[in-house]
């Protein structure tokens, strides 16, 4: 469930080149976004990314392979921003709690029409709709990582995973949902039921 995600901060340390890099990178991803919004994804052409960011095709290819990437690139800033929030949310109570908090959290910041229209993108997008499985399992670990640094037990770590693959797939049910039926009702509602429907049947 991507959207407008916060900036992220200036890595300490962070040199010139390396800081104009990333300033780079991050123009083309949010020229890119607005080029796909306004103008379609398959109608947005590489050239016009380009040209909007200031750069050279060339240039474009040393920051990406391709448009998916532009794409992949804008939603990384979920998984810091849901590590974030588990963190945040360490004294929900049992694990399971936190990440209901925590994606709840989360739903509100992202239950936009915007998030609607970046979703449907994604969806359009063959490379990155094969890459769905993969995505899933990859919020798993963030969320299983998460809880370990929560609960550093070792004893503790096939519950823990558990508990991320149990969350994992309440949010994809729930996000799902949401889309089906164009977020007309608020996504945290969505993901509460999921949330309910999950505790019950365990």
């Amino acid at each position: 469930m991507p959207d407008t995600l916060t900036k992220s901060r200036t890595p300490a340390g962070e040199g010139l080149r390396e800081r104009n890099r990333r300033q780079t990178l991050q123009r083309i991803t949010d020229v890119g976004m607005e080029l796909f919004l306004a103008n379609g994804y398959e109608a947005t052409t590489l050239d016009e990314i380009a040209a909007a960011a200031g750069i050279s095709r060339r240039t474009f290819f040393y920051y990406f392979k391709s448009k998916d990437e532009i794409l992949l690139a804008h939603i990384s800033g979920y998984d810091d921003a849901l590590r974030a929030s588990i963190r945040d949310h360490a004294s929900a109570g049992a694990p399971i709690d936190v990440v209901r908090e925590a994606l709840l959290e989360m739903s509100a910041r992202f239950q936009t029409s915007r998030t609607i229209a970046i979703s449907r993108l994604i969806r359009e997008s063959e490379v990155l709709s094969s890459r769905r499985p993969r995505n899933d399992l990859h919020r798993e670990r963030i969320v299983y990582e998460a809880l370990c640094e929560l609960w550093p037990g070792k004893d503790r770590r096939d519950r823990l995973r558990l508990v991320a693959m149990a969350s994992s797939g309440a949010l994809r049910i729930a996000v799902d949902a949401w889309l089906e039926q164009g977020g007309k009702r608020q996504l945290t509602k969505f993901v509460q039921d999921a949330f309910t429907n999950l505790k019950a049947a365990i």
